[in-house]
């Protein structure tokens, strides 16, 4: 493998990996401790990841429980939560914050469809962009006579491969997003 490719290769790596990210933090009817990991706390003056504060867990398949390490954290939690924009509503017993996740409404679910589809497409042009950028590096090559014409058609060959797998898993991970969307 070319070293153009196995660098446009990495790249389209991470933009795959940063679109899963993306669709952790979108909420389905389901709960699901991910939901949480964008959310900062309050905690001495910094702002801290909920989950290094706390313990989260989904006893049951609507329910969030927040335990956090620091009893006085409770309101801090709460406020943190409530400012995000999950809708979740907080209510705590002074040990646990417990939320229940309400059922998503159909229009909300296609809403969030078309969510989950506008990021899986701006994933597909910035790995279209990778490429771009990959083959301008490869005809740099030829032109500097690094590389013979045959040898920068066959690494750009390479890199239109790898470019259509990251494509198909940018579809695979979208379709896997909507089907867990519109699972009722």
């Amino acid at each position: 493998m070319h070293k153009v490719t196995a660098s446009a290769e990495e790249r389209m790596k991470k933009t795959v990996s940063s679109l899963k990210e993306a669709y952790a933090a979108l909420r389905t009817g389901r709960a699901s401790a991910s939901l949480f990991d964008k959310i900062r706390v309050d905690y001495y003056g910094e702002k801290t990841p909920l989950n290094q504060v706390a313990n989260i867990s989904s006893p049951e398949a609507r329910l969030i429980v927040i335990q956090p390490w620091d009893k006085a954290l409770i309101g801090e939690i709460e406020k943190a939560i409530r400012s995000t924009e999950l809708s979740l509503n907080p209510s705590n017993d002074g040990k646990v914050i417990r939320i229940s996740i309400p059922p998503l409404t159909e229009e909300r679910r296609k809403e969030l469809v078309k969510l989950a589809k506008n990021q899986a497409e701006q994933s597909r042009v910035a790995v279209r962009n990778i490429r771009r950028d990959g083959n301008e590096e490869l005809k740099k090559f030829l032109k500097d006579g690094e590389l013979t014409e045959d040898e920068e058609s066959k690494a750009s060959d390479e890199l239109q491969k790898v470019t259509d797998s990251y494509i198909t898993k940018i579809n695979q991970v979208l379709e896997e997003k909507e089907a867990e969307i519109m699972e009722v």
